[in-house]
């Protein structure tokens, strides 16, 4: 293999692909990438993990067609730092890559025992990648860090055929976040899978910029596909479902109340500061003078109180919440103002934007029951 390439172009599908490399790979090979000249004027990066697949490709000057399996981190460290054309040079037992007066030499991992990639399924649908990948992130944040129920690590993503909708949704048991986007071109029958969260979200944010991705939705635990307009991404779902939604959104409100996101993003993050651990409640207290009390600690601990306005409708209430996951909800939202539905202070809230519709997001929160 002999080829010349942009230094970006290369830095960006290596990094790509880079991005999927286990950190504790089951065999060596698995922290290698393969890069691929033999389909004409290109270089193909590619990784697997037989979890996670990505496959990307980079224009290049391609003088010797061939392939070559590398260590993956040492390659996207070393092509970060090149600038100007980069030349790849391949030999029986080495990579040379050169740029300017930079030359690495780079050892081969072995190619044969290297698996072969999965093969994406049939496109399901196509939907804006900007959007897509905001909705993966907004959800994304109740996604489950604990591995002993693995599928609550996952997003939920659900083809409404007749609605003409895809619906996006993650819970780690405290809180549920659902966002629907319109996907009235997607030719498949009613459908759901449940994608890990992580590999999701990395592979939405790595097509971002595209105008659109393509989806190829797997019928249960089979293979999802995220198609780019350069790129590719397989992940293997995982096995079950989440937890039914429908029935844990309350429909109707005994209190309301609508308050600057900004405002009350500052006050939660500095009554916290106080809490003797990292989860320690935050108490929010609503009253009809228009103000929103914060406050945070108890007894001979340290304790704080800070104050933002507020739109209150129905009684006064006392709620309290884990700061964490309530700042969680109020950075996913896009909204400068946002509105609390509250049926009583020991059930669940939901947290929307303010001027949002039926498919924006809904965030639904567990508040923490508080002793006299």
């Amino acid at each position: 293999m002999k080829l010349t390439i942009d230094h970006a172009d290369l830095a960006a599908a290596v990094g790509y692909a880079a991005r999927t490399l286990p950190s504790r790979p089951p065999a060596p090979v698995l922290a290698g990438l393969l890069l691929d000249a033999t389909g004409g004027e290109r270089l193909c990066v590619r990784a697997f993990d037989y979890e996670v697949s990505a496959d990307t490709a980079a224009s290049a000057a391609v003088t010797k067609p061939g392939r070559a399996l590398v260590p993956g981190r040492l390659l996207a460290d070393i092509t970060a730092t090149l600038r100007g054309d980069v030349h790849l040079d391949l030999d029986d037992t080495r990579l040379t890559l050169r740029a300017g007066s930079a030359r690495f030499t780079l050892p081969l991992l072995p190619l044969e025992e290297y698996p072969t990639l999965p093969e994406p399924g049939t496109t399901t649908g196509t939907l804006s990648a900007p959007a897509f990948a905001e909705a993966v992130a907004q959800v994304a944040c109740a996604v489950s860090r604990e591995e002993a129920l693995p599928v609550l690590t996952g997003v939920s993503l659900r083809h409404d055929h007749e609605a003409g909708t895809l619906t996006l949704s993650a819970t780690d048991r405290y809180r549920y976040a659902v966002r629907t986007l319109p996907w009235k071109n997607a030719a498949l029958p009613d459908t759901s899978a449940v994608i890990p969260g992580r590999a999701l979200l990395d592979a939405a944010k790595a097509a971002a910029d595209d105008a659109t991705v393509d989806l190829a939705l797997p019928a249960g635990s089979g293979l999802f596909a995220l198609r780019g307009e350069q790129h590719t991404t397989t992940i293997r779902a995982l096995d079950g479902e989440l937890p039914k939604y429908a029935a844990l959104f309350p429909t109707e409100f005994a209190h309301t109340a609508t308050v600057e996101i900004a405002a009350l993003k500052s006050a939660v993050q500095r009554v916290a500061l106080v809490s003797p651990k990292k989860d320690g409640p935050v108490r929010l207290t609503f009253t009809h003078d228009g103000t929103l009390v914060l406050e945070s600690g108890s007894g001979d601990d340290a304790q704080a109180l800070d104050a933002v306005d507020t739109a209150l409708n129905g009684d006064g209430l006392t709620i309290a919440f884990n700061p964490t996951f309530l700042l969680d909800g109020l950075n996913a939202l896009t909204d400068e103002s946002m509105t609390f539905g509250f049926t009583s202070p020991t059930k669940p809230a939901v947290l929307r934007g303010h001027s949002s519709d039926a498919q924006a997001l809904r965030y639904l929160l567990m508040p923490i029951r508080q002793t006299d």
